[in-house]
């Protein structure tokens, strides 16, 4: 996205408590806010935040986006989601806000379908290469004892051997 898009800087919100994920399945908040700094640590066009540390939980898109705005009032903010994140996005809260106020990049992601939203004017597609590597996916490798080496930077593998996370 950092590359292949107009987008001028790209930040990994770090949420603390997902709605749509159970909070015993994810590492803890800092846990997360690490391993991600990590992974970014060496590219300036890429950073991570914790904005949502601070707001109150669940944390909703919506919300995160109005807080961003209103803190950063000089940043024009966007939103990054994975095809079939916007399969479901009219099931988001205040999506028709997000769709009027905000731009949506869209990685492909395989075997997802179309949607309604597909020739939204505020909807980008990417023409990126399709990666199959998930989050759910290494999580089962470490569960399994299983290396995790060329799926995530050195340093991260680092900080999930070394807090014995996902295992």
């Amino acid at each position: 996205m950092a590359e292949t898009t107009d987008l001028e800087q790209i930040w990994f919100v770090v949420s603390p408590q997902n709605p749509h994920k159970k909070s015993k399945s994810l590492a803890h908040q800092f846990d997360r806010y690490d391993m991600v700094e990590a992974a970014v640590a060496d590219n300036h066009k890429l950073k991570v935040a914790d904005v949502e540390f601070d707001l109150p939980k669940p944390s909703y898109t919506i919300d995160t986006l109005t807080y961003l705005g209103e803190k950063y009032s000089d940043h024009q903010f966007s939103l990054i989601i994975g095809s079939d994140n916007l399969q479901s996005f009219p099931r988001w809260k205040n999506y028709k806000v997000m769709l009027s106020e905000y731009h949506l990049y869209v990685y492909p992601r395989i075997g997802n379908g179309t949607s309604p939203l597909d020739d939204h004017d505020h909807v980008h597609k990417v023409d990126a290469p399709l990666i199959q590597i998930s989050a759910t996916y290494i999580r089962s490798l470490i569960s399994s004892n299983k290396s995790i080496k060329y799926l995530v930077p050195e340093s991260v593998a680092g900080i999930i051997q070394m807090r014995h996370l996902y295992q």
